[in-house]
């Protein structure tokens, strides 16, 4: 039995399977209002932050500033599109850099050690995935997972960073043809991703499964599994984000950064991925991520306070949720209206 997608949807409701000129509109801003925000930001800062803003060098600072943080918004819109907003990510990160650095001082192998703190982090989702599928709340359960989790990295590391991480340079501070290591990573597990959600049949059914968990399982889809994968997927971008992040100062810190996540949730919303799950594109929460890393490189140039900062990404974050209700919602009026107007027009 087939899945009835929500386009099948909107193309039922429109008549001759057009749509009208006004959810045309509202669809279009959710598409593309992001890159018509970044193209604002751009050309804000091309004076407010001149003559230092565009230049290649502060381009590549933006890049690399975002690929880091696009790395833990990956694992994040992805669990998010399962339907489940996973809040242990920061503590994740911070015990998958700490792991991977004390073995890297006990002398393992680099590959061995990278494989041990993703391994860290795979774990860590598979046990949010069981205690939530209990019954628990998935926000109760992560946020305290982030709490055990940010202890275990103190007790590690004995309270201290763990420095001197050089094995890990060449995932970290290292170019390669001018481009910082971690946009390579960054990219590459988009790519992987993207193919994932929208190619494959597993893709498929993870979306179908944060759409309507019940419809789902209807169709016979084992929406137990997805939801674990979801939450492994969650747990490994957050441990590869640590890891990276230890790679790139070169220092793994016990402490979680709980801006991590925020800063990920911004990145999500700007892209029109909906919290309540079920659809979003994975390209458009990586441009997300480079909109707050210009706005906070934009910021940092104008001569701002660091602390704003965190006040835009707040009201970014708050704007980009209050966008998705209000073109979810218009939509949907929308559509019920044509649809009621195309029924009267049959029964004539």
């Amino acid at each position: 039995m087939a899945l009835v997608t929500r386009a099948d949807t909107v193309s039922q409701l429109s008549p001759n399977n057009a749509l009208p000129w006004k959810i045309r509109g509202l669809l279009l801003i959710r598409d593309q209002g992001l890159l018509a925000l970044f193209l604002a930001i751009i050309a804000v800062f091309a004076f407010w932050g001149a003559p230092y803003f565009l230049t290649l060098p502060t381009a590549i600072s933006i890049l690399n500033a975002a690929a880091i943080a696009s790395i833990f918004a990956a694992g994040v819109a992805v669990g998010i599109m399962t339907g489940v907003l996973d809040l242990s990510v920061p503590g994740t990160a911070a015990l998958a850099g700490v792991v991977t650095g004390r073995l890297l001082q006990e002398g393992l192998p680099v590959g061995a050690a990278i494989m041990c703190g993703l391994l860290v982090g795979l774990v860590v989702g598979l046990v949010n995935a069981v205690v939530v599928l209990r019954g628990f709340n998935p926000l109760i359960v992560t946020i305290a997972m982030l709490s055990v989790l940010s202890g275990a990295s103190l007790l590690i590391a004995g309270s201290y960073n763990i420095s001197g991480l050089t094995q890990l340079v060449f995932m970290g501070t290292r170019t390669y043809f001018g481009i910082p290591a971690p946009v390579y990573i960054a990219v590459v597990l988009f790519i992987i991703l993207t193919v994932f959600l929208n190619f494959t049949r597993g893709g498929t059914r993870l979306l179908a499964v944060g759409g309507s968990a019940e419809a789902a399982r209807r169709v016979g889809i084992a929406v137990n599994w997805y939801r674990i994968l979801g939450f492994a997927i969650s747990g490994l971008c957050a441990a590869l984000g640590g890891i990276v992040t230890a790679a790139y100062i070169t220092t793994a810190v016990p402490s979680a950064s709980v801006g991590t996540v925020f800063t990920a949730m911004t990145a999500v919303a700007l892209a029109g991925v909906p919290f309540v799950g079920g659809r979003g594109s994975l390209p458009r929460v990586g441009l997300g991520v480079i909109v707050v890393a210009t706005i906070s490189a934009g910021l940092l140039l104008a001569k701002v306070p660091a602390d704003w900062s965190s006040v835009v990404t707040g009201v970014l974050l708050v704007g980009g949720l209050g966008l998705n209700m209000w073109t979810a919602n218009t939509t949907s009026k929308l559509l019920l209206a044509s649809g009621d107007d195309g029924a009267k027009r049959g029964t004539r």
